[in-house]
């Protein structure tokens, strides 16, 4: 039986600041530069993409908490 997506931060590679663009884009199987774009539309649209992404920062699970060993 096939586990179940988990949304996470990335520790490595896609992590620029704190992995909450490269957790999601991993989630969604898509690149995290457009996830970052998307997260700066916001920030500039309306400024609720920094309150969003602190949020994040502090409720997603690092990926090493979800999957121990990885």
């Amino acid at each position: 039986m096939e586990e179940p997506k988990r949304l996470y931060r990335t520790e490595n590679g896609a992590a620029m600041l704190c992995g909450v663009c490269g957790g999601i884009a991993e989630y969604f199987n898509i690149d995290p530069s457009i996830v970052r774009l998307l997260w700066a539309a916001l920030v500039i649209v309306g400024g609720t993409g920094i309150l969003l992404y602190i949020i994040a920062a502090i409720v997603l699970p690092k990926k090493s908490q979800v999957y121990p060993g990885y």
